[in-house]
C-alpha cells in the first residue's frame, strides 16, 4: 500500500475517533459478540435521574409538592370523588329559623355519595335537632362547578323552651333536594344546598297522619380528602 493510501486511512480512522469516541473505546473493549447473535451490552449503567424536591419559604418540603406549587389549578379532566371523605359545616335556615348544620359524606363511587347530617334548629319557644342519612348523587363534571341532587330518612327531635310545660316530640322526615359545589381547590369548595323536609306527625283532633313541610337552606363549605383502599 502506498504512502498516501495509508495516510488516507490513518485521517479516517483518527477522524471517526473524534467524532464517535465512545465508538473508538467500545469497539477497543467490549467483546465481539456477533457470532452468537447478542447485543452488546453498555459495560456501566446510567444513574437513575432523582427529581429535585420541592422547598417552601420556610425550608420544609410538602407531603403534596402540586397543591403547593399550584394550591388553586384543578386536575384535568373531570373531577374525581371516588374513595374521598367530606365534611362539610355550613349555616342556613329551616323554615323561617336559623339552623346549624353539620355534615359527613364518604363517596365509594364517583357518582354515588352516604351522608350523614346533623342540624340544630335554635328557636324562641322551642327548638329542633334534626338528623338524616342521606344519598347523594351526581355526574363529575370538568370545572370548577359541580351539581348533584340528595335525598334521605331521619327524624327531628322538638324539645319546647322553658316557657312551655311539654315534653320533646320526635318525628320522622324525609328530605329531597340538591345543591351545587364551587370548587377553590380541589380540595376545598363552597356548597350551597336547597332542601325540601317533609314531617310526619299527628294534630289534634284529627286522624290519620298529617305532614309538614319545611323548606331548608344552607351555604357552607366542604373539606375533601382522599382514603387509599
Amino acid at each position: 500500500m502506498s504512502r498516501l493510501a495509508r495516510g488516507c486511512v490513518c485521517v479516517l480512522a483518527l477522524g471517526l475517533a473524534s467524532v464517535h469516541p465512545s465508538w473508538a473505546d467500545d469497539s477497543a473493549s467490549t467483546p465481539d459478540s456477533s457470532r452468537d447473535g447478542d447485543n452488546v451490552q453498555a459495560t456501566s449503567a446510567t444513574p437513575p435521574t432523582t427529581a429535585t424536591p420541592v422547598r417552601l419559604p420556610n425550608g420544609l418540603e410538602p407531603l403534596r409538592p402540586e397543591v403547593a406549587l399550584h394550591p388553586y389549578r384543578l386536575a384535568p379532566g373531570p373531577m374525581s370523588f371516588q374513595n374521598r371523605i367530606s365534611i362539610s359545616p355550613a349555616v342556613g335556615y329551616l323554615g323561617a329559623d336559623r339552623m346549624f348544620a353539620f355534615r359527613a359524606a364518604f363517596y365509594p363511587t364517583n357518582w354515588l355519595g352516604y351522608e350523614g347530617s346533623l342540624g340544630h334548629n335554635p328557636g324562641q319557644s322551642v327548638h329542633a335537632v334534626l338528623h338524616t342519612l342521606n344519598a347523594i348523587v351526581r355526574r363529575p363534571m370538568v370545572g370548577r362547578f359541580q351539581p348533584y341532587a340528595t335525598a334521605g330518612y331521619g327524624m327531628i327531635l322538638v324539645f319546647p323552651g322553658n316557657t312551655l310545660n311539654a315534653d320533646a316530640v320526635t318525628k320522622n322526615a324525609l328530605t329531597i333536594g340538591g345543591g351545587t359545589e364551587f370548587y377553590i381547590r380541589g380540595d376545598l369548595a363552597l356548597r350551597a344546598e336547597v332542601k325540601s323536609a317533609t314531617v310526619f306527625g299527628r294534630q289534634a283532633g284529627q286522624d290519620g297522619i298529617v305532614t309538614y313541610n319545611y323548606l331548608q337552606e344552607t351555604i357552607g363549605l366542604a373539606f375533601y380528602r382522599f382514603v387509599r383502599p
